[in-house]
């Protein structure tokens, strides 16, 4: 699952933003055994994967929903969210960085670092502190453009839109994102 930005367009059609429309009206926390606890855990659980591979300088690639983990040779790796084009990264130089996940009882929140962007098979980065955009090297991005174009060909843009991770078989989730 994913997080509405509070001033983002509500996604129940009123044209109003989130935070005085349907967020007003959200449950206070869900089930103990949620779809958001599983996603989360999902999340972190492939984060840990991620980390661990770009500790041992090893190459990886992980899909999860609309997340894009990476890792390479030099040790670091990066989290992509592929609807909005966010970015953190995980690990740098073989160190683990302090994971951005935010736990909260209704919503997955991740603090993003960057936006990304793929141009001419290279990987742009743009901080969100300064706007500062640099070139990474050492990105997959033939496989990760594949995977993006794979994501916005199996799914619906309004649930894209909604929803970032998919729930458990059988259960349903609410449209937020992370």
């Amino acid at each position: 699952m994913a997080k509405i930005g509070r001033n983002e367009p509500c996604p129940c059609g009123s044209g109003r933003k989130y935070k005085h429309c349907c967020m007003l009206t959200r449950p206070a926390a869900p089930p103990p055994d949620s779809a958001m606890t599983r996603a989360r855990a999902s999340l972190m659980r492939e984060i840990g994967k991620i980390r661990d591979a770009a500790v041992r300088h090893r190459e990886s690639l992980l899909e999860l929903g609309v997340f894009i983990l990476f890792s390479n040779r030099r040790g670091d790796a990066w989290l992509l969210e592929v609807t909005d084009r966010d970015a953190v990264q995980l690990v740098r130089g073989g160190e683990p960085l302090p994971v951005p996940v935010n736990e909260d009882p209704r919503e997955i929140e991740i603090d993003w670092s960057h936006t990304f962007a793929i141009r001419d098979r290279r990987f742009f980065l743009t901080a969100y502190a300064d706007g500062k955009q640099t070139r990474l090297e050492h990105v997959p991005c033939k496989r990760i453009q594949s995977i993006i174009r794979r994501i916005y060909k199996q799914n619906p843009p309004e649930l894209l839109d909604r929803v970032h991770i998919t729930p458990a078989p059988g259960e349903e989730t609410g449209g937020t994102e992370a």
